[in-house]
């Protein structure tokens, strides 16, 4: 009866606001027009909430209710700790913006039905719209530090985009106290007017505690650390020293001269190289793990595989996708051992070109455990210790130099985009303690690596392409045509240009700016801009291009222990060098890739922020030691609200504009530049600036930094010395 009821004050509300006559009201106007009593008000309310979750009507940001008229799309409520939101819609060029008003009920990582509006946010410059109906929740367990009560408690949760506390009833404390990382199973969404609810299911250990930090974020991204019993029996099972059946019908290059160039830490050696010269041309073999002998289809190996996607990089630990019994031993190419391998062996002429390839099942013996240390000091440093040491070797290694160069100015002459960030070495005590944060620069070794795997991606996805057979390729599509105008728009300011044409950019553009921009004091920012402008590569079964890399051919060929899509192509490619692609393997390979290829892609993204999460912790914490001390930097960014500063060792931190406190400065958007209405100073990028440490944030991830001159004001005590070395 009760629903009846409802059903028809829905029907007779939707129909008067499809009137001609209706003008877009308020639910307290609707209320007074529509003879209302106050005490019936929830009812009416209950009525518009049922109306907007179904798409019928929308509601403006001031809160006036009126027949939809907008597009509804489907997509994902990324949430934010101030409450509004954006619904990320695929194809869509940008995210919807939703306001605190709208977000009805939503929790980031919901599958949501959101209503665009006609207007505009108030800059302008992002669609708007809200959460008409909640399609799915995606979130059943949270991971935050509890705070107790006398009769009950909350859980903070660590995801700053959750946006609001969990409540716990004392039932459900399970042991926890004050300061207990722990993971909350949710039992309650809440709604407008009330808390999320949940209950702890696990305690991972006390804030305080080593290591509680890094496991939190294992436990929040919902990453996999241990195996299933059945998959390590199965590994020890496989993982058998290679026999004389293994090797039977495989390509015996064994006696061949090769290496292994990996950092000093590895232990999943995967790929190995061998280089000769045939006059003028050069004889490159790519030769990687054949882990697909060890991980068969549908095994329980393989299907934990999938799952996981990719090994996660933690800053303190490496969560493998394979069983280390395989990963770091029978699957690692260790020199002396013999292994089974898959190699891409190519004839490439003095300009780069592939003229000759050939795709092999092999058995390989590794010469030499290289490290990317000790190839430097032969190439480029000329340690003679180190060359007397590694003779043998020397005239491959400078033959693999050349090749690199040659190859690495092909990609150039194309377009190919090479974003040169340092990455960051932290390196970290017994208990998790950051003891050293440094930039973990590329070198000539490195350099080689990269270039020789890109080349054996490339030949391997073009082969398969043109035999025209089921595959997984990496791809990375042309940027928006809308980001790269206001990119264009953007870098006018600082007197440069890239052209555009009809509907999109070449590369080679974006390649040229780079170049422009190199040792400039605008280079940070323009080249962070160029790289959000541009779209996140990902794994397809249609081979759409590589953007970034300028070719039309590219895929994951070379690291089957660390990454699923690169094992599924080996099973692909054996099956065909073997001739068993027939019909019905080619059927189930069209019907299992696609779902294949969207996995590896989600696992890559969370394996990804993953990484960056234990980065940005571990760059507070050394911080949070050093509050109070001195250091040179240089402005990365400027913004309205202060100006970013980067410090040699990769980390960043903000000096707010609150906190400029001998004047008032005012932003300049064209040059990016903040100015002090009294003074006259003026802080732009790329400026060396000295900093001091004011505050870190562990929960933000934040760190904040102030001008020496005014580190008084804010207890930091800085030195006379400091403020004159500033002022000079």
């Amino acid at each position: 009866m009760e629903k009846e009821l409802l059903e028809n004050r829905k029907k007779m509300i939707y129909e008067f606001m499809c009137s001609e006559l209706y003008v877009p009201m308020k639910i307290k106007e609707l209320a007074i027009l529509l003879n209302v009593p106050r005490e019936e008000r929830p009812a009416l309310e209950e009525v518009l909430h049922e109306l907007l979750a179904e798409g019928k009507i929308e509601l403006s940001k001031r809160g006036k209710y009126s027949k939809a008229e907008g597009k509804y799309l489907t997509g994902t409520f990324i949430g934010n700790a101030r409450g509004f939101g954006f619904v990320a819609v695929e194809g869509e060029a940008e995210d919807i913006f939703i306001s605190e008003s709208l977000v009805n009920g939503a929790m980031h990582g919901d599958t949501v039905q959101v209503a665009l509006s006609a207007e505009r946010s108030a800059s302008g410059k992002r669609l708007e719209g809200a959460v008409v109906k909640i399609l799915q929740r995606n979130l059943t367990q949270v991971v935050g530090t509890f705070q107790k009560n006398k009769s009950f408690g909350f859980v903070i949760p660590d995801n700053l985009k959750m946006g609001q506390d969990i409540f716990i009833p004392l039932e459900h404390f399970k042991g926890a106290v004050d300061g207990h990382k722990v993971v909350v199973q949710l039992t309650d969404y809440g709604n407008d007017k009330k808390k999320p609810e949940g209950k702890i299911i696990e305690i991972i250990g006390h804030v305080n505690d080593p290591g509680t930090d890094i496991m939190s974020i294992v436990k929040g991204y919902d990453l996999p650390v241990e195996f299933p019993e059945k998959v390590l029996k199965q590994a020890e099972n496989v993982g058998k020293p290679v026999s004389a059946a293994d090797m039977a019908g495989r390509m015996d290059i064994r006696d061949w001269q090769m290496v292994t160039i990996d950092g000093e830490d590895a232990k999943d050696l995967d790929d190995a190289i061998t280089l000769t010269k045939e006059g003028d041309a050069y004889r490159l073999g790519v030769h990687i793990a054949d882990v697909t002998n060890y991980v068969q289809e549908r095994s329980a190996l393989d299907v934990e595989a999938l799952e996981r996607g990719t090994s996660v990089y933690l800053v303190d630990r490496v969560i493998p996708m394979l069983p280390h019994a395989l990963s770091n031993g029978i699957c690692s190419l260790n020199a002396g051992e013999d292994r089974l391998a898959l190699s891409c062996i190519m004839l490439i002429d003095k300009k780069g070109a592939v003229i000759d390839h050939k795709i092999a099942e092999t058995v390989v013996r590794v010469d030499k455990r290289m490290s990317y240390t000790s190839v430097r000091k032969i190439l480029k440093d000329q340690d003679q210790a180190e060359r007397r040491e590694y003779q043998e070797l020397i005239p491959m290694f400078e033959r693999m130099e050349e090749l690199a160069a040659i190859l690495r100015e092909k990609r150039r002459k194309r377009g190919s985009i090479d974003f040169d960030f340092p990455e960051t070495k932290i390196i970290l005590d017994r208990q998790g303690r950051p003891l050293e944060i440094k930039p973990y620069e590329r070198n000539v070794a490195t350099r080689i690596i990269e270039d020789f795997m890109l080349i054996a991606n490339e030949t391997v996805a073009q082969d398969f392409f043109w035999q025209e057979i089921p595959f997984v390729y990496r791809t990375h599509d042309t940027p928006d045509s809308e980001k790269i105008r206001k990119l264009g728009t953007f870098i006018n300011n600082f007197g440069y240009s890239i052209k555009i044409g009809q509907e999109e950019i070449h590369p080679k553009e974006l390649q040229k700016l780079l170049e422009k921009i190199e040792d400039t004091p605008e280079e940070p920012l323009i080249s962070r801009l160029t790289l959000r402008s541009m779209k996140q590569a990902k794994y397809t079964t249609q081979n759409t291009g590589h953007f970034g890399l300028a070719t039309q051919y590219y895929c994951h060929f070379t690291s089957p222990i660390r990454r699923y899509p690169d094992l599924q192509i080996h099973r692909i490619i054996k099956e065909t060098l073997r001739g068993k692609m027939n019909q019905k393997r080619y059927s189930h390979y069209e019907r299992i890739l696609p779902e294949v290829a969207a996995q590896s892609s989600a696992r890559e993204r969370r394996a990804e922020e993953a990484e960056r999460e234990t980065d940005k912790l571990k760059k507070v914490q050394y911080m949070s030691e050093r509050v109070g001390e001195s250091f040179e930097g240089v402005i990365s960014s400027v913004t309205s609200w202060g100006m970013y500063v980067e410090l040699p060792n990769t980390i960043e931190g903000m000096v707010h504009i609150t906190n400029l406190t001998d004047d008032y400065y005012h932003f300049n958007e064209e040059t990016y530049e903040l100015t002090g209405e009294a003074t006259g100073r003026i802080f732009k990028l790329g400026q060396k600036i000295e900093v001091v440490v004011a505050d870190t944030n562990l929960h933000m991830r934040t760190i904040d930094f102030v001008l020496p001159e005014h580190a008084k004001a804010f207890g930091l005590g800085a030195s006379a010395e400091d403020i004159g070395r500033y002022r000079s």
